[in-house]
């Protein structure tokens, strides 16, 4: 089984508008409510794309039971820690000329919250697959993700970590499975700039030293670089498209990698299906559907 943590969900409030004017009046053209959050995200494609998951994290108030039932209207399973105060944040996503976005920092989580989440994390069995993504909420350890690691070491748990900064490098200790930050992560981290490609496989190798496994950089539209785990490189370009959005687009090819790799077991066919689902997301207005993924996976060698 594999089992996501948002840490931080959402509901996302996608708006639509011809042109964003700012200190005016601006009516939207379209309007939708999606769940919202980047483990959460990877669960929905997975289930899109016929591989079961849990989605595990936290939530509060109204916003938070819209959230839980919107995904059960998906069919999607979720096993959240509902906390006693505070709200499961709302975050704006404006689609106009050019995208933008206002994310709320969302509510505290309590110190009984994070001992509950860590006691459903214990319930895990060798051979289940964590996903960690995304940023921190107030009140979470901010070595979160290295804490929940330390956890489940030795207990055949494989990790997935799709974080940046300290979050990213607190994982590292405990040997993931894969990592996958974009170009502008791997530059922070290591503190240059990453301009060619031979700078970005030594970016990538620096993140294997550091203790990742394997290693997916995500390129944007210049596709994907896989350093897998006996040290193959696999490069894969961004197949032809009009991009429409970039939101989830990462946490879809997180999605697609582990789909294929539970297909296939090969690291090639799992970064293909990853930068199928990757770009299936980019040419399409919200999270891609199978149809949507299976049409790329034809384009791609």
């Amino acid at each position: 089984m594999i089992y996501t943590v948002t840490c931080n969900p959402a509901l996302d409030y996608v708006v639509a508008l011809d042109c964003l004017r700012v200190g005016a009046l601006n009516r939207a053209s379209a309007s939708e409510v999606q769940p919202g959050g980047k483990g959460i995200n990877v669960t929905t494609v997975l289930h899109r794309l016929g591989v079961e998951s849990t989605a595990l994290g936290f939530v509060g108030g109204f916003t938070g039971r819209a959230l839980e039932e919107a995904l059960a209207g998906q069919g999607i399973r979720t096993d959240f820690i509902v906390l006693t105060h505070g709200l499961t944040r709302i975050n704006i996503k404006i689609k106009a000329e050019k995208e933008s976005e206002i994310n709320d920092s969302g509510p505290v989580v309590d110190e009984g919250a994070w001992s509950a989440l860590e006691a459903r994390l214990l319930g895990l069995k060798r051979g289940d697959v964590l996903v960690l993504s995304g940023s921190a909420p107030s009140g979470v350890p901010s070595d979160c993700y290295g804490r929940l690691l330390a956890l489940l070491a030795g207990r055949g748990v494989e990790a997935v970590v799709d974080a940046s900064g300290p979050l990213l490098l607190e994982a590292l200790r405990y040997r993931p499975f894969l990592v996958k930050p974009n170009r502008q992560e791997l530059e922070e981290l290591m503190g240059e700039t990453l301009s060619d490609e031979a700078a970005l496989v030594r970016g990538a190798y620096w993140l294997r030293e550091k203790g990742a496994r394997s290693v997916l950089v995500s390129l944007a539209g210049e596709g994907s670089l896989l350093l897998d785990e006996a040290g193959g490189l696999h490069r894969r370009g961004a197949p032809r498209g009009t991009v429409r959005n970039s939101v989830g687009a990462g946490d879809a090819m997180v999605a697609g990698f582990l789909a294929g790799w539970q297909r296939t077991g090969d690291y090639d066919q799992a970064h293909r299906w990853g930068v199928a689902a990757g770009s299936a997301a980019a040419f399409s207005t919200g999270l891609p559907s199978a149809r949507d993924v299976a049409a790329l996976l034809a384009e791609l060698p």
